[in-house]
This record gives C-alpha cells, structure tokens and sequence, in this order.
C-alpha cells in the first residue's frame, strides 16, 4: 500500500515538474518574441540583449524538458545505449548559436558607442517590468520542486536571476527617461552580453566534456 502510494506521488510529480517546463517555455517564448521586437521597434539594444539573455534560458528550459523525457525513452537494438546524448548534442548546438547571438551584440554595441540612438527610457521600463512578472511566476513554478533534481533547481535559478537582470534593466530605463544618457542602453546591453557569454562558455565546455565522455567536473 505505501508502494503504490509512493509510485503515486512520483508519478504526480512528474506530471507536476513536465507542467511547470511546459508552462514556462511557453510564457518566456512568447515573452522574448514580444521583447525583441519592440526593442528593435524602439532601438533598444538593452531590450534585444535580454530578450537574448532570455533565450538562453528558454532552451535551457526546453533542453532540460528534453533530457527528462529522453531518460525515460528505453535502449532499442541500435541504440543500446538509449538517447540521452540527444540532450548533450542539443546542448552544444544551443551554446554555439548563442556565443554567435553574444558577438553580435557587441558588434552592435561598439557601433552605437559612436552614434548612440534615441531611447525611449520609460518604454524600456515598462517592458523590463513585465520581464520581472513573467521571470518571477517561472521561477516559483519551479519553487516546490526545486531539491529534488539538478535541471529544476537550474531552471529555477536561471529564472531567478533572470527577473534580477530585467529589474537592472528597469532601473536604466528609468535613468534614461529622466537623465536622456542614451549611451546606458548600450552600457547595459554589453554587462548582459558577458552574462551570457559566460554562462554560455560554461555550458559550452561541459557539452564538449559530456559529448567526448571526459572527466566529470567534480571528480579528481
């Protein structure tokens, strides 16, 4: 009777982890679509380098999503070793598009040092708020749940500091809108390039590491 019970409560809280994936994929794509263009509507890198910044997590999310599932899926004749590596190979594809995504950032950056646009400071606040919301609500869906796996406890955190790069952007909004120091929209869009960079650096190296079978990270 305990068996079945516990059987029971994993099986919903499986359901409850896939729901939470699936429900915040869905809430930051539609957010990072909604960001981009209307930070290339109103010339904002800072809003284009979030809604990056983003990104990255919505795949980071979905490959998460993805890897959970795919443990799941049993070896087959061909493949005896199941599908797992689907996740480390996505994993690498993401972190090279994204490293190209961050270089491109910088390139617009040092583009605009010398003929910096018009920014609309209140604009970009109100869009980097809704980023907090929607930022906030993913990292409490995955709250609960959050000591019992390293991928939630991940998404969690990325979501977290997600809705802290997205208040940053608030606060330069602000100062624009009152101050007109358009060049910290781009000073903003080069401190959360480097966050990506170096996040996707790191994801990088351990996709390479996994995909060559090297040495765990925490294993002398």
């Amino acid at each position: 009777m305990d068996h079945d019970h516990s059987d029971h409560h994993h099986s919903h809280q499986i359901t409850g982890v896939n729901s939470a994936f699936i429900i915040g994929i869905i809430l930051n794509l539609s957010f990072v679509v909604i960001e981009f263009i209307l930070g290339y509507i109103y010339s904002s890198l800072a809003l284009v380098s979030d809604a990056g910044h983003n990104l990255t997590d919505v795949l980071g999310l979905f490959f998460s999503l993805f890897a959970f599932r795919m443990m799941k899926v049993k070896p087959t004749e061909n493949y005896s070793y199941g599908y797992k590596k689907l996740s480390i190979l996505s994993s690498l594809f993401n972190a090279i598009i994204l490293i190209l995504t961050t270089f491109f950032i910088f390139y617009e950056g040092i583009r605009r040092i010398n003929h910096p646009a018009f920014i609309e400071g209140d604009m970009v606040s109100m869009v980097a708020f809704a980023g907090i919301f929607v930022n906030g609500l993913s990292a409490f869906l995955f709250f609960k749940n959050r000591g019992t796996d390293l991928n939630i406890k991940g998404a969690y955190l990325h979501m977290l500091s997600d809705a802290i790069v997205s208040f940053g952007v608030v606060i330069a909004g602000l100062i624009i809108y009152f101050t007109h120091w358009y060049w910290l929209d781009t000073a903003i869009s080069f401190i959360i390039g480097f966050v990506i960079l170096i996040s996707t650096w790191t994801l990088l190296n351990d996709s390479i590491r996994s995909a060559l079978d090297g040495m765990p990270r925490n294993i002398d």
